[in-house]
């Protein structure tokens, strides 16, 4: 059911073809519509504007959109903007995004995407009725399922709080292990899709010959193993969220057809020649450097562009300060609780040691840690001497992270706890060889568990397991 506007939609395009079809939809749907076709005549209509809503075409002849758009959102903050852009020009839309936009529409756009688009930017200036709040709302220790308070994830909450109406693609950004579907979840939960479904796909779990069925579905009968219909995520999460995980293990080849599936909104099952529209919202993340990706050759620029319009990087849990406690004793009541223990806080000499550890894993390696120490442990307090052998020796410093949310991520982890530290020198010896010691030495460390050496060393199962048959055959 569409939301209506208290005053009319004011549509600002200098194409009077693309004017008028965009105000019949509108009209069609129920809502009062003003259009302007020059930047000037925009402004004046706004003029004296409160809460409303602006569909905005960047390219206009008598001004630049983003300039318009500041303007708007100076005059009018409790009010939302929908750009409308080209898509050869996503680079401005991204701008317009962090120019404070609610939303934006890549031409050609269909009638579904456009009605969307502005029911959701409706409902949040009716919802609010009033400035967005400043600061998001924080649950107890934290918000939307993550733990902690500390400056860099208070500017996670508040980019998650702004943007969460929107319907725009998201990047996520991080280490493994600091949280990276929490924060696709909380997107989910703070959009005008939360009723919908949330369907995350891990790309690097799952084989590439497989990948394009798990995404976009397949027909019965069209490959060995296709034994019925199947919808795939894409079409599983219409009307909702979907999370692509681990995006820079998809091959080229897929990234072509996710590409179209953006500009589309539309799906091909694999052995289907009829494609269907699919309303999803599509949110990304990887724990590499997506820029350097891109200059590898590994990842479509034009991909990571429509993909990279608002970017969220999750800082990890060594930068975080007192977070690290705070979760820690979070973690240890909730397992006291599982297991019958009962812990209830660190002691202030293991919480000195907990500052000042590594944490390549971040928040999942500090789960297995405080759960390590409930099942062979117990007492009320968590002690130094509980802590799982080798986690308090000394480590080498990650390189720092100059690393804010509107950039790229660099990973900057430090080797992974566990592995032995008798690795003799290896001067000589091939990168492949060097590769072939350290995942072998990593599964020795976790008693010869290739998912529990995967997680430490950030690739998936299938990697290691296809690395592994190869060695093999040598």
């Amino acid at each position: 059911m569409s939301t209506r506007a208290s005053q009319p939609v004011l549509l600002v395009e200098d194409t009077r073809s693309l004017a008028m079809m965009y105000e019949n939809v509108l009209k069609n749907a129920g809502h009062a519509v003003e259009c302007a076709y020059l930047a000037a005549e925009g402004k004046a209509l706004h003029k004296g504007a409160s809460g409303r809503l602006v569909l905005l075409d960047l390219m206009l002849p008598d001004g630049d959109g983003l300039d318009l758009l500041s303007e708007m959102r100076e005059a009018d903050p409790t009010g939302k903007v929908i750009v409308i852009t080209a898509n050869g020009s996503i680079n401005r839309a991204v701008d317009a995004m962090r120019g404070g936009a609610f939303d934006f529409l890549v031409k050609p756009f269909d009638e579904r995407r456009l009605l969307s688009a502005v029911d959701n930017a409706l409902l949040e200036i009716a919802k609010s009725g009033r400035a967005r709040r400043a600061k998001p709302k924080l649950e107890v220790g934290g918000f939307h399922g993550f733990i902690g308070d500390s400056p860099g994830m208070r500017e996670v909450y508040h980019l998650i709080s702004e943007i969460g109406r929107s319907t725009a693609t998201v990047f996520i950004t991080g280490e493994s292990g600091a949280g990276k579907e929490v924060a696709a979840q909380a997107l989910h939960a703070e959009s005008g899709r939360a009723d919908g479904p949330f369907i995350a796909l891990n790309c690097g779990a799952i084989p590439r010959d497989l990948l394009e069925s798990e995404v976009f579905g397949h027909l019965r009968g069209s490959f060995t193993g296709a034994i019925a219909d199947k919808p795939g995520a894409a079409a599983a999460a219409d009307g909702g969220t979907l999370f692509l995980d681990e995006i820079c293990e998809m091959d080229l080849a897929l990234q072509t057809k996710l590409l179209r599936f953006l500009q589309t909104s539309t799906v091909t099952p694999v052995g289907a020649t009829t494609p269907r529209k699919v309303d999803a919202r599509i949110i990304c993340a990887t724990n590499r450097n997506p820029v350097e990706e891109v200059r590898a050759g590994r990842f479509r620029e034009d991909l990571f562009y429509r993909l990279h319009v608002v970017p969220i990087h999750l800082p990890p849990l060594r930068e975080r300060g007192e977070d690290v406690i705070v979760a820690a004793e979070s973690f240890l009541r909730r397992y006291s609780a599982d297991e019958g223990k009962r812990f209830t806080r660190v002691s202030p000499e293991l919480a000195e040691i907990m500052r000042n550890l590594q944490w390549p894993g971040n928040m999942r390696q500090l789960q297995n840690v405080m759960w390590n120490i409930v099942l062979l442990h117990d007492g009320e307090e968590a002690t130094p001497d509980m802590l799982p052998p080798g986690l308090a020796e000394p480590m080498k410093a990650p390189q720092p992270q100059a690393q804010r949310n509107g950039a790229i991520a660099t990973d900057g982890a430090a080797p992974p706890i566990g592995v032995s530290a008798r690795v003799e020198p290896l001067v000589g010896a091939t990168m492949a060889e060097v590769e072939r010691e350290f995942i072998e030495a990593t599964i020795a460390a976790h008693d010869g568990s290739v998912p529990k050496a995967a997680r430490v060393l950030d690739l998936s199962p299938s990697t290691i397991y296809r690395k592994r048959e190869s060695w093999a055959k040598e």
